[in-house]
């Protein structure tokens, strides 16, 4: 199916602005936050203009509404990746969804089947995002693991050679992104799973770059918790989503303490409600949860495959054109095989935030920097690249401004053709 990006475009309200003197703009930095369409901006406003009540607090009727709306965008949630309602833990952000995880992990008593203990490993990938990488080096820390990594190949692939001595058998977590928010590399996951699961371990995946970009289904995959941040798939900022098998969510401590997620409270002592209401104290983020709900509901009616197949098609445009430019180099696969819509690139001679600064003076917004993956910087032997990342609403003129912009760039900065 051929997405009509003039009718979606609509949707979209910022598209009806213009930047830069009057330029048109093209937005391609959706890796680092997507645009927000009108429904998912009118269901935030509604929740406040019409239902703003404390959820699960009150026996009122806004209050009921209120409950009822938050609950209804957990469904949805839930259903967007196949998952059972009581399986969705709404955070503020993918980040604390991760935290979440490595701080209730590092709670867990002995007994318990989450309990590390020093000599345990956890295994992550050399691609990571910080918040993916960072949280298991202080878990690690605190506990004693051993923190080991996948290496990245000069493809910008994992190399899986090693799976068998990488994950052993005191592997207890294998956490990695699903797609690189810098390489745009799909990692093959069935591997992976099959052999942290043959030792016991649990797998958790970093899934804010696909599940916005292509069908997730969490029973299909065969990991135990996956974190999605709201922004990233249209939704509002500081909302974000943890899932995990309900059989781990009842086993695993809580987060944060405080109202709404106990059971019974006394003086001395406190019993937990279950999950997922035991991990989300305190008032939560209602509106912004009900925004999310709003925004997987048109993501699914414009269809998620026809979502992913358009992007890769862009995609294959974009690593077409750069590869034409002389003195390009792009980081990570050019060919589309498990591969989405993110493509780093730096030009010899012109430093990435020069190139974004000028690209921005033609109305192009791209990422420059490291984009929060150091380690994965290193590798690559760059201190940061130029990042383009595209969306449902991006279509094949976007992607031969950027091109052009890029040659023209050259041109302004005095490199050599």
């Amino acid at each position: 199916m051929t997405l009509n990006i003039s009718a979606i475009k609509k949707d979209f309200p910022i598209f009806e602005r213009s930047i830069r003197d009057g330029r048109k703009l093209i937005y391609l930095d959706s890796g680092a936050t997507s645009q927000k369409p009108n429904v998912v901006i009118d269901a935030e406003g509604d929740f406040y203009r019409f239902r703003n009540a404390a959820v699960h607090r009150g026996a009122h009727q806004l209050a009921e509404e209120a409950t009822d709306a938050y609950e209804g965008a957990r469904a949805i949630v839930a259903h967007f990746l196949h998952a059972d309602v009581d399986e969705i833990v709404f955070t503020k952000s993918a980040t604390e969804s991760l935290n979440l995880l490595c701080y209730a992990i590092g709670s867990a008593p002995l007994g318990n089947i989450f309990h590390l203990q020093a000599g345990d490993r956890i295994v992550v990938t050399e691609m990571e995002h910080h918040a993916n990488l960072v949280p298991w080096q202080q878990l690690a820390k605190r506990t004693g693991c051993e923190l080991v990594w996948f290496d990245v190949d000069s493809n910008g692939r994992l190399d899986l050679s090693n799976i068998d001595s990488l994950i052993n058998d005191r592997t207890k977590i294998v956490a990695l992104t699903h797609q690189s928010n810098v390489l745009g590399t799909i990692n093959p996951l069935s591997e992976i799973s099959k052999r942290t699961h043959e030792v016991g371990g649990l797998l958790v995946l970093d899934a804010c770059q696909s599940v916005p970009h292509m069908a997730v289904d969490v029973t299909g995959l065969d990991i135990d918790f996956l974190a999605f941040s709201g922004h990233k798939a249209l939704g509002p900022t500081g909302v974000g989503v943890l899932w995990g098998r309900s059989e781990l969510l009842g086993q695993l401590p809580p987060f944060l303490f405080g109202g709404s997620m106990i059971e019974t409270v006394t003086m001395t002592d406190s019993t937990w409600a279950p999950a997922p209401r035991k991990f989300e104290a305190g008032v939560p983020n209602m509106a912004q949860a009900v925004g999310l709900g709003a925004a997987l509901q048109y993501l699914t009616k414009i269809g998620l495959d026809n979502i992913h197949e358009h992007e890769i098609s862009l995609t294959g445009d974009l690593i077409a054109g750069l590869q034409d430019i002389s003195h390009l180099k792009i980081f990570g696969p050019t060919d589309l095989h498990s591969r989405g819509g993110v493509v780093s690139f730096a030009v010899d001679g012109i430093h990435p935030h020069d190139l974004g600064q000028y690209l921005d003076s033609q109305g192009i917004a791209v990422r420059t920097g490291h984009h929060c993956a150091w380690p994965l910087n290193r590798k690559l032997g760059v201190a940061a690249t130029t990042r383009a990342s595209v969306y449902l609403y991006n279509e094949k003129s976007d992607i031969d401004a950027l091109i052009n912009g890029v040659i023209a760039a050259k041109n302004y900065f005095g490199v050599k053709a």
